[in-house]
This record gives C-alpha cells, sequence and structure tokens, in this order.
C-alpha cells in the first residue's frame, strides 16, 4: 500500500495542488485527481472486503487484519493510506456491527489521530514531528489552501499583491508536501500482493455496502458490542 501511494504522491505536481484550490477541475489536476481516486477506491475495497464476509468469525478476521495493517501504516508514516482504512473501519455500515470490546477500543484510539476537533491538532503536531519518508493526508491539505483562497482576496485594496495569502500557500505546501516529496521508502514490491490488491478495483457502491450492514444486523436490533474472548 505504502508504496503504492509513494508513487502516485511523487507525481503530483505543486502547481496542480494550488490550482486544485482555486478550480476543482479534474483535467487541470489530473496526477492529484489519480490519488484521490486511489484514496477512495482503496476504502470502499477496505469495507467491500470486511462486509462481504458472510461468517462473523470471518468479519472479525478481517477486521483484526486491518487493525494490524493500520498499526503498520502509522509506523511506516503513510497518513494517507492510514486515513483511507481508517475511514472504511470506521464507515457506519462496517462500525454498526458487532465486534469484540478490543478492537473497538483499538479503533477509538487510531480515531483520536485524525479527531476534526481543534481543527485536526493531533495529526498536524503528529506531521510537524514526523521526519521522511512520509505520504501525507492530502484531503487536509486541499483543504487548508481552500480556506486560503477563500477567505483572503488575491490582491489588496491598494492593487497590491497580497503576500500574505502568498505565503499562507507556500507553508501549507513546505509543511505538508514538499517537505517529503522523492524521499524513497527501503520497502520492495511483493508483486502476488500488488496483483492481490488489483488496483483496488474491486469494491461496492455506498447502497450495495448499507445493504449487506443491514442483511448482518438489520435496522432497530441492538447488539452489544462483545467482549474479549
Amino acid at each position: 500500500m505504502t508504496l503504492l501511494d509513494a508513487e502516485l504522491f511523487d507525481k503530483i505536481e505543486i502547481p496542480e495542488v494550488l490550482r486544485w484550490s482555486r478550480e476543482q477541475l479534474e483535467e487541470h489536476s489530473p496526477n492529484l485527481t489519480k490519488f484521490t481516486e486511489h484514496f477512495n477506491k482503496m476504502s470502499y475495497w477496505c469495507r467491500t472486503r470486511i462486509l462481504e464476509q458472510e461468517d462473523p468469525k470471518e468479519r472479525e478476521r478481517h477486521l483484526v487484519k486491518f487493525i494490524k495493517v493500520l498499526k503498520h501504516l502509522r509506523r511506516l508514516n503513510n497518513f494517507n493510506s492510514f486515513l483511507a482504512i481508517l475511514s472504511a473501519v470506521d464507515s457506519a455500515p462496517v462500525r454498526r456491527l458487532e465486534w469484540q470490546r478490543q478492537n473497538v477500543e483499538m479503533l477509538k484510539e487510531f480515531c483520536e489521530l485524525i479527531n476534526s476537533s481543534s481543527s485536526f491538532h493531533t495529526y498536524r503536531q503528529a506531521l510537524s514531528e514526523t521526519k521522511p519518508p512520509c505520504i501525507p493526508y492530502i484531503g487536509l491539505v486541499l483543504q487548508d489552501l481552500t480556506f486560503v483562497n477563500l477567505g483572503n482576496r488575491d490582491y489588496l485594496p491598494d492593487k497590491n499583491i497580497n503576500f500574505s495569502k502568498c505565503w499562507q500557500y507556500f507553508t501549507i505546501i513546505v509543511e505538508n508536501m514538499s517537505r517529503f516529496r522523492k524521499c524513497a521508502y527501503d520497502l520492495k514490491k511483493n508483486e502476488k500482493i500488488i496483483a492481490f490488491f488489483n488496483n483496488f478495483d474491486y469494491y461496492l457502491s455506498e447502497e450495495s455496502l448499507w445493504q449487506l450492514s443491514e442483511m448482518i444486523k438489520p435496522r432497530g436490533s441492538k447488539t452489544p458490542v462483545r467482549p474479549i474472548d
């Protein structure tokens, strides 16, 4: 996962990121678009893998496997795939099901990293302390750049360029992207695993995922969290 992410991340050009914050046109930001699509496909692939398991023990086994993957992604400072997988296991169709208590508690700990309160303070602090190689969560970069664009004029009332806005752009790009680019991971590709991922092209729609979730646990039923075995 990390090698696939790194390959796509390194192809993103800074100008297309800046253009996205202003225009949000896919044709003007092709590499960024591929990277965000990869994030979404990975997340839905993970949800699909879990919810397609008919046997409760097999579903739990898949959840535990993804929890282990989350631990490795955090150790590798791959925040992008970390967020993709975490958004999957914490999605409503998955979260509403019955899981062992220790797994629920572990996921709560992971969610603390990307708690949106205080403007993602915990994640921002972790990123500031991270040394390359690292793959940041691109969604927050785009959000920050968009806020800067919407909240600041390009030109001051005296018609001079608003260099304060330019500096904010520069700071966001340097702190979140530039310092991590072209820093290779010392990892070897496993072609069997890459073939298994199959570019994360196999995944179900949100509607289909909800249908599976409600087949497992009908809407309105109350199932307590299972204790540790």
